[in-house]
């Protein structure tokens, strides 16, 4: 089923904005019209990951924990922004910057250590770097590296479309 997106939320560039990290079951088209800021997703998330965004709406903040999908927050939402039958369709990856410390020759593993799905491995090249590959099947975009990352070089980046479709 597709959402036409409305002409307010072109005028306002929502439809610009689908890098914003919804939470898990978020609405793809349509999150700030369907979603009435009124806290009941972030009162319920046991990770305490759901912040306003400062316009009546929500989005996660993983840099002090990553998210364990549990659903908390799309059942008690009480419109159909946050929905517990989208939460598998998670659109977002883990993507690692240029400021990698293992990039730079710095040993380091703290974004490994803390996955516990195994989707981040280091590959060794020469001069003592080591540079961090994400088995993107196994990641599930949890953000748990996030958080440990000390060059906060680990960011969630969204899934093309046709990722997304070979999923399925």
């Amino acid at each position: 089923m597709t959402t036409q997106t409305s002409r307010r939320e072109f005028l306002r560039a929502d439809v610009l904005r689908a890098d914003i990290l919804r939470p898990p079951g978020a609405l793809v088209d349509g999150f700030r019209r369907a979603c009435t800021g009124c806290g009941d997703c972030a009162e319920a998330c046991p990770q305490a990951i759901i912040q306003s965004d400062g316009q009546g709406a929500v989005l996660l903040d993983m840099t002090e924990r990553g998210c364990n999908f549990c659903g908390e927050c799309a059942r008690a939402c009480p419109t159909d922004a946050l929905s517990p039958d989208r939460i598998a369709a998670w659109p977002w990856a883990i993507a690692v910057s240029d400021t990698c410390l293992s990039l730079g020759g710095v040993a380091c593993r703290s974004c490994e250590d803390a996955c516990d799905e195994r989707a981040i491995r280091f590959r060794l090249e020469l001069g003592g770097r080591a540079r961090p590959l994400i088995d993107e099947s196994a990641c599930t975009g949890c953000g748990a590296c996030i958080s440990t990352c000390p060059a906060d070089a680990m960011s969630l980046a969204r899934k093309s479309l046709v990722e997304l479709e070979d999923a399925r």
